[in-house]
């Protein structure tokens, strides 16, 4: 098991009246706390200039969510003559939240706190083949990041659980793959928060990525986009108007645009090692492939030949269907893999009059970390506190 941990300011000791997960807020009490988040440390005063609110409601909002710990004043600012204002920051170390992403090979723990700053990432590189010990394992390191970083366990909002797969049986259960055969068709999140003793959030692991990076990533400055997955399978998930789109049963982005047939060829890392194997190149997992990517391996080029149909397909159906300002090429993806595919990649370009419509960007994912399991970690802040 391996840790990055990032340096951050030590935590003041304080005394929580309450647990994190019996926080409940109003919609406008939201709509401040996400203002708030968003510009990191903002004048009360300019909080009005951005919601449609009277500027008592607002003065009250804020010194409501100033007596729950949330929101503090910082330092005054001056503004000519008008009455000084003072600054309005996050209350960081009153709420954390756990991420966890369940990968075919590996599992990543995350702990962040109320202003979405990821303290610290585990990567456990045993493949969670059977899942009464995979949770066991998880549990421990969760006990250990939160010792690491002084978090009390009542400090925890929730835990977010990203997993390949898709959901059936009323969005209770996760259709998986294979080597997540012991996950898959039960109701997973009963038996989570009976072993974490906390509220659990179950999301497809592409719309918890897309959802990391619409808060630490390309959503910093594309309100729609359309992020792509490249994990030991292919997904995605879109995000609108800088919220993700779950969809009636939670499988928006599912990728169901292939035959049997034609699902061969998808763009999948698995798929991928296979024929790297074909060529001599041996690789023990998706990280590994991650970790060690070449791109003048044998076998590379033929794979990027033979998949790119399926990929143009599915870049021109996001393009044409949701209109997005970008495309982003993300998962378990080796960058210089993604770049490769970003240079290959066309737009359909037969239009009437020679003219076609302005097209997304294509970018790589600028989520540093698993963005699986920071956007997991994210969910329960944005489900329960921010909008």
């Amino acid at each position: 098991m391996s840790t990055k941990k990032k340096p951050s300011k030590a935590a003041p000791k304080r005394t929580q009246p309450r647990r994190a997960g019996s926080l409940a807020l109003s919609a406008s009490e939201r709509l401040i706390l996400n203002i708030v988040r968003r510009n990191g440390s903002i004048a009360r005063s300019a909080i009005v200039a951005e919601t449609d609110l009277a500027q008592q409601s607002v003065h009250r909002l804020v010194e409501q969510l100033i007596e729950r710990d949330l929101l503090r004043a910082g330092e005054v600012i001056r503004n000519g003559r008008g009455q000084p204002s003072p600054r309005i920051e996050l209350v960081r170390e009153t709420v954390y939240t756990a991420g966890i992403s369940i990968n075919t090979d590996s599992i990543t723990l995350c702990l962040a706190d109320l202003g979405c700053n990821v303290l610290e990432e585990v990567h456990i590189r045993t493949a969670p083949l059977h899942r009464k010990a995979s949770l066991t394992a998880i549990k421990d390191a969760l006990e250990r990041v939160l010792a690491r970083n002084g978090v009390t366990y009542d400090r925890l909002l929730g835990i977010g659980v990203a997993i390949a797969g898709f959901f059936v049986a009323g969005r209770s259960q996760v259709n998986a793959p294979e080597p997540l055969q012991d996950w898959s068709l039960i109701d997973l999140v009963p038996m989570l928060e009976e072993t974490f003793q906390l509220p659990v959030w179950l999301e497809n692991d592409a719309t918890t990525a897309a959802i990391g990076e619409s808060l630490l990533g390309a959503g910093l400055w594309a309100q729609n986009f359309a992020y792509l997955a490249f994990n030991y399978g292919f997904g995605a998930g879109v995000v609108l108007q800088g919220k993700p789109l779950f969809g009636t049963h939670g499988n928006a982005g599912e990728l169901t645009l292939f035959t049997p047939e034609e699902a061969k060829h998808r763009p999948t890392l698995c798929s991928l090692m296979d024929e790297l194997r074909t060529h001599g190149i041996h690789v023990d997992s998706v990280e590994d492939l991650r970790q060690r990517f070449d791109p003048t391996w044998p076998g590379v080029a033929p794979w990027i030949e033979r998949t790119l149909p399926a990929l143009n397909r599915t870049v021109n159906a996001f393009a044409g269907l949701f209109d997005p300002e970008a495309i982003v090429f993300g998962g378990q993806l080796p960058l210089a893999l993604g770049r490769m595919l970003i240079d290959r990649v066309r737009f359909l370009d037969i239009h009437r009059y020679g003219t076609g419509p302005d097209r997304p960007a294509l970018v790589l994912a600028e989520t540093n970390g698993d963005a699986s399991a920071i956007g997991a970690a994210l969910v329960p802040l944005k489900e329960r506190l921010f909008e």
